[in-house]
């Protein structure tokens, strides 16, 4: 073969079966760590206070990279850029009672990313805001969490959780080659 493309339905041995071998040097793209989590049920915040949202149901975590009982936070296990998701339902849990709100990324303790919705006077009663973002980790001691705010006019706001399909929820994976 010249220098180019090599394209393939299939591979196998020359026998047509058994296992083929990598050797060394060969670059396999993996985009792990990963995991992605949601809110099973509703979470009470106070209106107005940037809370850490509990992701409490993974539906998949590659690496046990996750805890989702305790600080529900993402520390990876591996050094690169991740790529980090999450969107929250909040819930003004009346008509035309939900001012503004955030969702924020923290990185260690700090805020690396944030997202702001204000409604002005057209206050709607419940709403997604989504976010994503890139955030370079260690590998062995940074971690990621997620934070929201909701003002809201009756002062009575949640966060929506389901079990299915998962309206809130957040997940991240590592970019790139190992």
């Amino acid at each position: 073969m010249a220098d180019g493309t090599l394209k393939v339905g299939t591979i196998t041995t020359s026998s047509g079966s058994g296992n083929i071998t990598i050797g060394s040097g060969v670059t396999l793209l993996s985009n792990t760590p990963a995991f992605q989590a949601h809110l099973s049920s509703d979470q009470s915040i106070t209106d107005s206070t940037l809370t850490k949202v509990e992701f409490d149901t993974e539906a998949y975590d590659t690496d046990n990279c996750y805890d989702n009982s305790t600080n529900y936070r993402f520390t990876p296990n591996k050094a690169g850029k991740y790529y980090v998701y999450s969107s929250i339902r909040g819930d003004a849990q009346a008509d035309s009672n939900l001012q503004s709100h955030s969702i924020q990324i923290y990185k260690n303790g700090s805020v690396v990313g944030k997202q702001v919705q204000n409604f002005q006077a057209n206050y709607p009663r419940i709403i997604n805001i989504p976010m994503t973002y890139v955030v370079d980790m260690n590998g062995s001691t940074d971690y990621l969490e997620i934070y929201y705010s909701l003002n809201d006019t009756s002062g009575n706001p949640i966060i929506n959780g389901d079990a299915s399909p998962a309206e809130t929820f957040f997940g991240a994976y590592r970019l790139g080659a190992e």
